[in-house]
């Protein structure tokens, strides 16, 4: 199936008998992807001869927002598409994403309800009740950690007891000048300076970002919220035992510790294909460790959605039904170990997993990642209506606070004054 082009969007599907109905889907444009994408619906389309498929590309990660936005707009957006953190919503409560409630209670179990993760599952809603998306992948942050570089330094593997004071303690043994010039080498640890890497902190504090019975609230100056920043930053800045984006020269979590520059990186299962490949050392994954109040990790909300002004939506639905499908989620699992969204698929995951990387995944507990759907813990991202203000006035301050060392905690009490003005006019 050749690529489909913005224009094809536009092309109408025959009417007479006989004649096909057209829908285009859009999703990734990695380089995995959309050969995945294409074979699977060869297979659907053989089971649906009525309806033919194209498959789009994505928009540039740095103007997705704005260009599809443009297409829901102008009447061009594919009928069926994938949507994931703070743009989903944004498309839905502006009425451009299908209520799928309907298709849902027509079409789909309690079994095939109750196999997503909850808070996945109900991060596809909207705050009035308009169902706009269902599940796409199941993407969880976990804690991974270079076993060769703890056996070195005696300390003992990461495991499920472990609290954020245990984390501390092995941070600061296992940070390191390696090569006696007086300079540190390897830091304990690092996350990603970014929106929902420091979420899952403050939530394990007991706090939030977004307050959840209003939206348009900010929390991000309460007691919790600081406090878990205030932890973050001296462990980059008083302790230097977890790595600052400067101290790796800017790299991403995954790229610094394939590097060696970092013993442990908090970094979801949607890097374990790339950490697996390229990793000289042998790779450990547990939980994230349990805050002082709770354990939390990320769950991702990416799923797929109908395009609300579709000329096809009960065809749409045939696709997305099929998207959904386990089939469709192991297809991803092979193709790149992405881990399926079913909790009925996860063992055949891991088996995919240690039947690629046999040696490399031999001891690995790659339950880890299961683990927070599993026992409920898992959280999403927590969206301010205008989460683009939010964001960049949010980045402004960590940037300050976390990256740069130069202004306390307490610093974000301003930031978050402004966020929540921010939100006034948003619904």
């Amino acid at each position: 199936m050749a690529l489909a082009s913005c224009g094809a969007r536009e092309e109408k599907a025959a009417g007479s008998a006989g004649e096909k109905v057209r829908l285009v889907y859009q999703d990734w444009s990695t380089d995995w992807f959309p050969p995945m994408a294409n074979e699977e619906l060869s297979r659907f389309q053989s089971s649906h001869p009525d309806i033919s498929v194209a498959y789009a590309l994505d928009p540039p990660s740095e103007s997705f927002g704005e260009r599809m936005m443009a297409d829901f707009q102008a009447g061009t957006a594919p009928d069926v598409f994938q949507g994931s953190g703070a743009f989903f919503p944004a498309w839905a409560q502006k009425g451009f994403a299908l209520d799928l409630r309907p298709y849902v209670k027509a079409d789909l179990d309690k079994a095939t309800i109750d196999d997503w993760d909850p808070a996945q599952y109900a991060a596809l809603f909207t705050r009035d009740g308009r169902q706009f998306g269902l599940p796409k992948y199941h993407g969880a942050l976990a804690l991974f950690y270079n076993k060769d570089i703890f056996d070195r330094y005696g300390v003992p593997y990461p495991d499920k007891s472990w609290t954020h004071d245990s984390y501390l303690r092995a941070m600061k043994r296992l940070t390191r000048d390696q090569d006696g010039d007086g300079r540190t080498d390897l830091w304990g640890s690092m996350i990603d300076v970014s929106w929902e890497r420091i979420q899952v902190h403050v939530n394990a504090w007991g706090g939030h970002f977004v307050d959840p019975k209003d939206p348009r609230r900010s929390l991000m100056a309460e007691p919790a919220a600081v406090q878990a920043l205030e932890w973050l930053r001296a462990r980059m800045w008083d302790d230097r035992v977890m790595a600052t984006p400067l101290d790796v020269k800017r790299m991403g979590t995954s790229d610094a510790f394939l590097a060696g520059k970092t013993a442990m990186v908090e970094d979801g299962s949607w890097a374990l294909k790339k950490i697996l490949e390229g990793s000289a050392f042998r790779v450990g994954v547990a939980p994230l460790p349990a805050g002082p109040v709770r354990r939390a990790a990320l769950a991702t909300t990416d799923g797929f959605g109908i395009y609300s002004r579709s000329r096809h939506p009960k065809e749409a639905w045939e696709l997305l039904r099929f998207l959904i499908g386990t089939d469709y989620g192991l297809a991803m699992a092979r193709a790149h170990l992405l881990q399926p969204a079913r909790a009925s698929l996860l063992k055949d995951w891991v088996d995919l997993i240690h039947l690629e990387f046999p040696a490399k995944a031999k001891d690995m507990d790659i339950d880890a990642f299961a683990d927070s759907q599993r026992k409920g813990y898992s959280v999403i991202g927590e969206a301010f209506p205008n989460m683009t203000d939010a964001t960049r006035i949010a980045n402004d301050a960590w940037e300050k606070i976390l990256v740069f060392g130069q202004e306390s905690a307490e610093s974000i009490r301003e930031a978050s004054r402004r966020i929540q003005e921010a939100q006034k006019g948003f619904r």
